[in-house]
């Protein structure tokens, strides 16, 4: 997907930026083009190293709130899902403020290859991805605070009800800036999350939320069939596992008798299939829906995917509406 926020540069180019900043410089391949956010490019190391390298957006193009420092907390979670053991991905090799240069994954994203897998191995791998986010969502914020990790976004706080409202406020912002048609107003959303105070009350303990695990951010094995890393924890946040259930439903059933739950409660995971979970999943839904309206205003994004997303609102205010 093309994007404003991209930013293409030549190998000469991308060489002297790594070398500048780490001494080592690369030769690239390929630019990876599936990215919706940051430029990535397949590259070889001086020495000979297989990488990925990722360049943040230029200082000049406007980003959302919540994307500000959101590189750095990539490079950080990799390093603490590494340490922590049991949640495959890659290894940082070099960084700097304008990259992040990790390991070539071995596999494919899962959205390449699900054309080809059977039935049954598809569910294999619905299972492993609920096992590893259920060790994934065991991870505690360090400060105790939700939200997201960057100081920059200014966007955390001691509860999950306080971190939850600034999140949405500050998209809200963000809309009134970029004129984004909501489809409502503001005040009807800031109702609507008003409406669910109780039931974010209940989230206690900020656990670590990718929040982005569609296929194309989950790289598979599918001969084995296994899955081999976790890409793009740039937005990851410090919140409540239920809110992980959005991102899993783009790649198929996320119903109390599905796969991915069944092997997130086989591996510890609780989820309880309530009406305070439906309540906080529907907030959920509608936190994506807002970012991913707004986010067309800077990213220039227009035609058949800006009517989804439109859709996709729309849909998940109504539901929202039925729990006030």
């Amino acid at each position: 997907m093309e994007s404003r926020t991209k930013r293409h540069l030549t190998t000469d180019q991308l060489d002297a930026m790594l070398r500048d900043a780490t001494g080592i410089g690369c030769q690239v391949e390929t630019e990876l083009t599936d990215g919706w956010y940051n430029a990535a490019y397949r590259v070889v190391l001086d020495d000979g190293r297989a990488a990925v390298v990722k360049v943040a957006p230029p200082a000049d193009v406007p980003v959302l709130r919540y994307e500000r420092g959101i590189m750095a907390t990539e490079a950080a979670i990799y390093r603490l899902a590494g340490a922590y053991g049991g949640i495959p991905g890659p290894e940082v090799l070099l960084e700097g403020p304008d990259f992040l240069v990790t390991s070539l994954l071995p596999g494919v994203p899962w959205d390449k290859a699900a054309g080809e897998l059977a039935p049954e191995t598809e569910s294999a791998l619905r299972r492993e991805l609920g096992r590893v986010t259920a060790r994934l969502h065991t991870i505690d914020s360090p400060d105790g605070r939700f939200g997201y990790p960057a100081p920059e976004s200014g966007l955390s706080a001691p509860d999950w009800r306080t971190a939850f409202s600034a999140m949405v406020e500050a998209l809200l912002d963000e809309a009134a800036h970029w004129k984004s048609d909501l489809g409502t107003s503001p005040d009807e959303i800031r109702g609507l999350v008003d409406a669910g105070s109780d039931v974010l009350k209940e989230v206690t303990e900020p656990r670590l939320i990718h929040f982005d695990l569609w296929p194309g951010n989950i790289f598979v094995d599918p001969e084995q069939p296994r899955i081999t890393g976790l890409i793009d924890h740039e937005r990851a946040f410090w919140g409540d596992p239920v809110a992980e259930l959005v991102s899993f439903a783009f790649g198929g059933d996320i119903g109390e008798d599905s796969d991915v739950v069944a092997g997130y409660r086989q591996a510890g995971g609780r989820l309880d299939f309530d009406r305070s979970f439906h309540h906080r999943l529907a907030l959920y839904h509608l936190y994506l829906a807002l970012i991913l309206v707004i986010e067309c205003g800077p990213r220039g994004y227009q035609g058949e995917h800006k009517e989804f997303t439109d859709s996709y609102l729309a849909t998940w205010l109504a539901e929202c509406r039925t729990f006030r």
